[in-house]
C-alpha cells in the first residue's frame, strides 16, 4: 500500500490514474462513506504492489533492507543504484516485498453489544477476542455478562476468546473495591474459583485483568493476586494478561500509575496489554488520542522492564468532536472514522495532521455557529503505530474497541502483517 495525501482537484478516479490501479480497486482499500467526495488532507491508501521508503539522515542500505525483510541486492537492482555507499538523504527507493512480522492482535468488544458479523468481517485479523467485561463483587462473585454471541463469533473465525474483569464502572472507580479484594485471600481464592468456573462453562481460554485506580498502598497486594492468579489458571491450560495504564517511568505519580508494576506484572503475567489511548480524553481538552509521540515515551519505559515479546501496544480507532472553546468537564462526542470523514466532506474542512502526534484532525462551523475540533485516524497515523509495534519489536496490538469502522485500519493491517493464530 502507498498513502497519498489529497490535494485540490484529486479524485478517487484521478487518482486512479496516475497509480494504474483500478477505480474499483481503490474504493475497496478505502471504503470511504462518500467515494465521490473527498477533502483536501484527506489520506487516501493506493493498493500499489509494490512500497516505497524515504531514505532519514543516517541510515544505510543495509539498515532499510534489515527494516522491510529484504536484501541489500534487491534494492539495489530494482533502484538501479550505481553506487551503494552513496545514497542521499531524502531519495524514495521502491522496497521489494520481504518478509512480514508475525504478531498477534487482541480487539475489546462491549459484550451485549457487539454485533457478530462485526467479529466475522475481521476475524482472520484477530487472535484473541475479549468482551468487556465482567465486574468483580466485594463477596468474590461476578456479574453477569451476556457474551455468548460474541464468543461463538470468536471461535468460528479460530480467535481466541479471551475473558476480562473490571473492578470499575462508568460511575465508580474501584478502588475501595479493589482494595477489599485485594487484603483478603478468602475473597481472592472465592473470585478465582469464579472466574475459572465461567471461563470452563462459557469456553474462554485466557482471563484479561484490568484493575484501575487501585491504591498505591495496595501495589504488592495487586502483584501477589496476579500470582496467584497465574497459578491457578496455568493449572488449567489457561494463559493471563493484565492491562496496564500508560506509564513513561517507574515512579510516575497518580492514583492510575501507582499501583501498575511494570516489572512485576512483566514477570506474572504471559503478557500485558498497554492503554495507549485516551490522551485525548472525552472530558478533557481536544487533542489526538492516540499520539504516537506519547505512545513511544510508554513504549520506551515498557520495554526497558517487560520482554517486548510480552508487551501487545493498545491503539484506539474512533474519532471525537469537541465544542470550542473548550469548558472543562464538558463532553466530547465520540463517534466511528467513517464519521468524522462525513463531517469533514459535510463541512468542507480540510484536513490537517499534526506531524508530532502523527494524527489527522479538523475544525469546521456547524450550522448554529458554534465551532469544532476533531480529531481522529487515518491511514498515516495506523501506519505510524504499525511502525512503532515492528521498531519495537512488540508482541501486537490491541484494538480499543470493535463497533468503530475504520476500514483503512484493516486493510493496511493485514499489508503490513501475518497474523498469528493460536487455535
Amino acid at each position: 500500500m502507498l498513502i497519498h495525501v489529497v490535494q485540490p482537484g484529486d479524485s478517487l478516479w484521478s487518482l486512479s490514474q496516475r497509480y494504474g490501479v483500478s477505480f474499483d480497486q481503490m474504493v475497496q482499500a478505502n471504503q470511504f462513506p462518500d467515494p465521490g467526495q473527498l477533502v483536501v488532507g484527506q489520506a487516501v491508501l493506493v493498493p500499489v504492489p509494490y512500497q516505497t521508503h524515504t531514505v532519514q539522515p543516517g541510515e544505510t542500505l543495509w539498515a532499510i533492507a534489515q527494516r522491510y525483510g529484504t536484501t541489500v541486492e534487491r534494492i539495489v537492482q530494482l533502484n538501479q543504484i550505481a553506487d551503494p555507499a552513496q545514497i542521499m538523504v531524502g531519495t524514495v527507493l521502491v522496497v521489494p516485498e520481504g518478509t512480514k512480522p508475525v504478531i498477534d492482535v487482541n480487539a475489546f468488544v462491549f459484550a451485549e453489544e457487539a454485533e457478530p458479523q462485526n467479529i466475522a468481517e475481521v476475524g482472520s485479523l484477530l487472535t484473541y477476542l475479549t468482551p468487556f467485561a465482567y465486574e468483580i463483587r466485594e463477596d468474590g462473585s461476578l456479574s453477569s455478562v451476556s457474551d455468548e454471541d460474541e464468543i461463538a463469533a470468536a471461535l468460528e473465525n479460530n480467535v481466541v476468546p479471551m475473558m476480562c474483569i473490571v473492578n470499575f464502572t462508568p460511575e465508580i472507580s474501584g478502588s475501595d473495591l479493589a482494595s477489599v479484594i485485594l487484603n483478603d485471600l478468602e475473597r481472592q481464592n472465592r473470585l478465582l474459583n469464579n472466574i475459572i468456573s465461567t471461563m470452563r462453562t462459557k469456553g474462554y481460554q485466557g482471563l484479561n485483568v484490568d484493575f484501575e485506580f487501585v491504591y498505591p498502598q495496595d501495589r504488592e497486594n495487586y502483584n501477589q493476586f496476579l500470582r496467584r492468579a497465574a497459578e491457578r489458571l496455568h493449572a488449567e491450560g489457561y494463559f493471563l494478561s493484565t492491562s496496564l495504564a500508560p506509564k513513561t517511568r517507574a515512579d510516575q505519580p497518580g492514583l492510575l500509575y501507582e499501583a501498575h508494576d511494570y516489572p512485576a506484572h512483566g514477570e506474572i503475567a504471559d503478557f500485558v496489554i498497554l492503554m495507549t489511548y485516551e490522551w485525548g480524553y472525552r472530558l478533557g481538552p481536544p487533542q489526538a488520542i492516540s499520539p504516537i509521540n506519547e505512545i513511544r515515551r510508554v513504549l520506551d519505559y515498557a520495554v526497558s522492564v517487560i520482554p517486548s515479546g510480552k508487551i501487545m501496544m493498545g491503539f484506539q480507532i474512533y474519532a471525537r468532536d469537541w465544542l470550542l472553546p473548550h469548558v472543562q468537564g464538558q463532553e466530547a462526542e465520540t463517534f466511528s472514522v467513517q464519521e468524522a470523514l462525513r463531517r469533514a466532506v459535510r463541512y468542507r474542512a480540510a484536513i490537517q495532521y499534526n506531524v508530532a502526534a502523527q494524527s489527522p484532525f479538523f475544525r469546521y462551523v456547524d450550522e448554529r455557529g458554534r465551532s469544532h475540533e476533531v480529531w481522529f485516524e487515518d491511514a498515516r497515523s495506523a501506519k505510524a503505530k504499525f511502525d512503532a509495534v515492528k521498531a519495537y519489536g512488540l508482541r501486537g496490538i490491541s484494538y480499543w474497541v470493535l463497533g468503530y469502522p475504520f476500514p483503512q485500519n484493516w486493510v493496511l493491517l493485514r499489508d503490513t502483517f501475518q497474523i498469528r493464530k493460536r487455535m
